[in-house]
C-alpha cells in the first residue's frame, strides 16, 4: 500500500472514530433510558414541544455534526501552530467534558426524573458549547458551523426542561 493510501485510510479511520462516539454514547443512553419518549409524552407538555420521533431524528444528525466538529478541531491542532495545538487540545477537553454532560443530562431528566438539577446540568452543558463554539472557531470554521446547531437545540432543549420542570 502507497504512503499517501496509508494516510488516506488512517485520516478516514479517524474520521469515523470522532463520528462513533457521540453517536455510541447516543445509543448507550438510549438503551439505558429506553422509555425516555413514553415518559415524555406522558409528561404535560409546554407549547412549542416537539412530537417524540423528532428527538431520536435530531440527536443523530447532532452526534454526527458533532463528531466531525471534533475531528476538524483535532486536525486543525495537528496541521497548526503551537497555539493552535493548543487551543484544540483545550477544545476537545471541553467537548469531552459537555458530552458526558449531555449523556448524564439524558439519565437525571427520564430516568431519575430530576428535571430541576436536570436543567442545572444542561445550564453547565450550555455554557461549556458557548467556550466550545469560540474555541472552535479559532481553529476551524467548519467544526464551528457543525458545533452551532447543538448549541441551537441545547438551548430549544433548556426551554422545554424548565417548563416541563415547571409544568410537572
Amino acid at each position: 500500500m502507497a504512503k499517501k493510501d496509508i494516510k488516506t485510510v488512517g485520516k478516514v479511520w479517524r474520521i469515523w472514530l470522532a463520528i462513533a462516539v457521540p453517536l455510541g454514547g447516543g445509543l448507550l443512553i438510549s438503551l439505558l433510558t429506553q422509555d425516555a419518549m413514553g415518559k415524555f409524552n406522558a409528561m404535560e407538555q409546554p407549547p412549542l414541544a416537539p412530537p417524540a420521533w423528532l428527538f431520536p431524528v435530531a440527536w443523530t444528525i447532532l452526534y454526527i455534526l458533532m463528531g466531525v466538529a471534533s475531528y476538524l478541531i483535532w486536525h486543525a491542532g495537528r496541521q497548526g501552530n503551537k497555539m493552535d495545538k493548543q487551543i484544540s487540545k483545550t477544545a476537545l477537553w471541553v467537548y469531552g467534558i459537555q458530552l458526558v454532560l449531555n449523556f448524564a443530562w439524558t439519565l437525571l431528566f427520564f430516568n431519575l426524573g430530576w428535571h430541576w438539577f436536570a436543567f442545572a446540568v444542561l445550564m453547565v452543558m450550555w455554557c461549556l458549547e458557548i467556550v466550545l463554539l469560540c474555541l472552535a472557531k479559532k481553529v476551524s470554521m467548519g467544526a464551528f458551523w457543525c458545533l452551532l446547531p447543538y448549541l441551537l437545540w441545547t438551548t430549544f432543549a433548556a426551554y422545554l426542561n424548565i417548563m416541563i420542570a415547571i409544568l410537572n
